[in-house]
């Protein structure tokens, strides 16, 4: 029989949530290793995103998203500043098209003021088109302190870090089941290796609520059921007359899935649109949809009818993963440790979706303090 060895914190998932979470815990002196399934690191939503620093700007006051977003964005841009990960904080225009987006624009000011966001400016149509003067709207909302950043720079420091502090990445190493004993929690690669360590941390993303499920020892009842929202991006080619993130206003009796099509500019200047919200049945499901081409065309020119004919192209496509369905309102991040489902050592991170990237530092300090 093939020896169990021994490890002292494990973190299954190399997205930029479970390398900033591994990171946390080896510069808080734990020995760690990270499993991934994938051949590198942060193949997943983590690259299949808008690369967005959140502001923390329409989560519901008290949740995790809206604190989490709050603290590690201020904890982000100072860490790309410390490391020299490439990022810019270019600012947005949340815009409304409608007469009820507009009226509702002061409300997100406030819900923006109750979560910690303090420096956001209502515009009107004017202002606004003096900051974008190819855009249309009735009025906006100012975001400053909304940026972009090169999200697999961010990875490659979170990687580094763990590195420099004893800390390993293993890629190739997808998990296949967990057993808790009373040696530890005994995990079972797909490879047949054995581990067996004193704390785990699932940040497996898309596959969180699956690889829960395959923890024997783990009441599933402690495990949310997974859904999948795929965004398809398509870009523009050509140069956007843009220098800020456009967001359309949330229409307000409306729950976001998403926060609808918006333009956002990467950090070499290409511009692209997206995410929509398509429900699918598989985390798996990654080309881009290009009969969706007509509606995004539509929902761009509601706040720039200047867009070219046939401008967008087909990009790319992510899948959010999600524990709340098409009817349910936005499900809160999922953040759950021992005091909740009683397994000691696991940390299990369900739905971990936007705004995951900005809130990554500080999900990690979170994840630390449960363990």
């Amino acid at each position: 029989m093939q020896d169990i060895e021994q490890v002292d914190a494990l973190v299954i998932g190399a997205g930029v949530v479970g390398l900033a979470v591994a990171r946390a815990l080896a510069l808080a002196g734990r020995e760690v290793m990270v499993l991934e399934r994938e051949s590198a690191i942060g193949t997943g939503t983590s690259s299949r995103n808008s690369e967005v620093i959140h502001a923390g700007i329409y989560y519901p006051a008290g949740s995790l998203k809206a604190s989490l977003c709050v603290q590690g964005r201020v904890a982000l841009y100072a860490y790309c500043a410390e490391r020299g990960v490439a990022h810019r904080r270019c600012g947005k225009l949340i815009v409304a098209t409608t007469p009820s987006q507009l009226e509702a624009l002061p409300a997100i000011l406030e819900k923006a003021r109750n979560n910690g966001v303090t420096d956001l400016q209502l515009l009107s149509r004017d202002e606004a088109k003096r900051l974008e003067p190819e855009l249309e709207c009735l009025g906006a909302v100012h975001s400053p302190s909304t940026g972009i950043v090169d999200s697999h720079a961010l990875m490659l420091a979170y990687q580094g870090d763990l590195e420099q502090a004893g800390g390993l990445v293993a890629c190739r190493s997808g998990v296949d089941s967990m057993v808790v004993s009373p040696r530890g929690i005994e995990v079972r690669c797909l490879d047949g290796t054995r581990l067996v360590a004193r704390s785990v941390v699932n940040a497996a993303g898309l596959s969180a609520c699956d690889l829960a499920r395959r923890v024997r020892g783990l009441d599933p009842l402690h495990v949310p059921r997974a859904w999948y929202a795929k965004g398809n991006y398509f870009t523009l080619s050509g140069r956007a007359p843009f220098s800020r993130l456009i967001y359309p206003a949330p229409e307000p009796d409306r729950h976001l899935a998403g926060l609808g099509v918006h333009l956002t500019i990467d950090l070499g200047g290409q511009a692209k649109f997206g995410p929509d919200v398509q429900w699918t049945d598989s985390p798996d499901d990654l080309v881009v949809d290009v009969s969706r081409a007509a509606g995004f065309q539509a929902e761009v020119r509601r706040y720039w009818p200047g867009l070219p004919e046939d401008a967008l192209q087909p990009g790319y496509a992510g899948v959010r993963p999600k524990i709340s369905g098409p009817d349910d309102p936005a499900a809160d991040f999922l953040i759950q440790g021992p005091a909740v489902h009683g397994v000691p050592g696991l940390v299990n991170l369900f739905g971990i979706e936007s705004p995951g990237l900005t809130s990554s530092l500080a999900i990690a300090d979170r994840v630390v303090a449960l363990l």
